[in-house]
């Protein structure tokens, strides 16, 4: 059974909901690469068949002991600093990941100790690849409904630390990173999120999962022997339900706020695998010169990948104040996730 949600931003009859923009936006990736070259020698692998299967040269790790917390302070600080906010005047935290420091206590409160935001409640957002918009679409609303000023989004993984390494099929796709964005209330004139458009369908969780550590299969001998700690995935269930779905919910969201994609400046996908991005921006009619890949860079970061892709549009000059963006994801569950928005930076 599919459940999905619409929302949107701009005040509704009888409310008085705030409008919300991103006020600033950081990221990070450990300085440790993991080539192509280097996965030749771990797997039966070849650059040429990572690059024509999925688009990445290389990705970042962390070194061992480093956690999905470490990379979230990092972005987090970053972002609060672009902001001119304090950690004190953080009044909300989330944290989109699938690779939490613990099972409990939650990430979220590592990384509120971390920065010292003193005046901050929060949780952990478990979407996995929609891991970002889905917390910034919850970030967005504890600013939209005046509950806080400031709110602290971050989408961050360790993805290294649940990857196979024996795995060829997915060990070439993962990698770690974080990014983080302040949210807080706009000004009538100003750039601001516009709303949302996110879907859940439960029946494809076996296509893409992690079988073992949960209540259903809790951790054992068994369970460590036969490697079920790691990511598994159906590659052609995801790619098929990727690109539908990425056009779909794209259409429903844009349809919403009367909007064409041939209005859209930036098309900001969910960077799991270049073949996928690029079907999708063909069927939503958008040419390349629209649509931002920085994989071959980091790979698949899960939660990182939006927030990374953004700041690499606005280094290379191809994002700017006013543009019109759409951001798309697909993620294990299955999760679909969607923001519009106009650039705020």
């Amino acid at each position: 059974m599919v459940s999905h949600a619409v929302g949107r931003v701009a005040p509704a009859e009888g409310q008085s909901l705030r409008r919300v923009k991103i006020a600033g936006l950081s990221t990070y990736v450990p300085p440790k690469v993991l080539t192509n070259d280097d996965l030749e020698k771990l797997v039966d692998t070849s650059n040429e068949w990572i690059l024509q299967r999925t688009g990445i040269k290389e990705r970042h790790i962390v070194d061992p002991g480093v956690a999905t917390s470490d990379l979230a302070k990092e972005a987090a600080v970053g972002a609060m600093r672009q902001a001119g906010v304090t950690p004190d005047e953080i009044g909300f935290i989330v944290v989109g990941t699938t690779t939490p420091d613990t099972i409990f206590p939650s990430t979220a409160c590592n990384l509120q100790h971390k920065i010292g935001a003193h005046n901050a409640w929060g949780f952990d957002l478990g979407a996995a690849c929609s891991g970002f918009t889905y917390a910034l679409t919850t970030g967005m609303q504890m600013v939209a409904t005046g509950a806080h000023d400031h709110a602290l989004v971050v989408g961050a993984d360790v993805m290294s630390s649940i990857i196979d390494y024996k795995d060829r099929t997915t060990c070439v796709l993962f990698g770690d990173g974080a990014g983080a964005v302040v949210l807080s209330p706009a000004a009538e004139d100003e750039p601001h999120i516009i709303g949302f458009s996110h879907e859940i369908d439960g029946s494809g969780g076996p296509a893409l999962q992690m079988p073992a550590g949960g209540s259903r299969m809790p951790a054992s001998h068994e369970t460590v022997e036969k490697r079920l700690h790691y990511v598994k995935q159906d590659g052609q269930a995801v790619f098929k339900f990727a690109v539908r779905k990425m056009e779909e919910i794209a259409h429903r969201l844009l349809s919403k706020h009367g909007l064409d994609a041939s209005e859209i400046d930036l098309f900001v996908s969910h960077q799991a695998n270049r073949r996928i991005i690029t079907a999708a921006a063909e069927r939503l009619g958008l040419p390349d010169s629209k649509v931002i890949i920085n994989l071959e860079m980091y790979g698949n970061t899960t939660a990182g990948t939006i927030p990374l892709a953004l700041a690499d549009a606005v280094a290379q000059g191809r994002l700017k104040r006013g543009d019109l963006v759409l951001l798309i994801s697909v993620g294990a569950g299955f999760t679909v996730g969607s923001v519009l928005l106009r650039w705020s930076l």
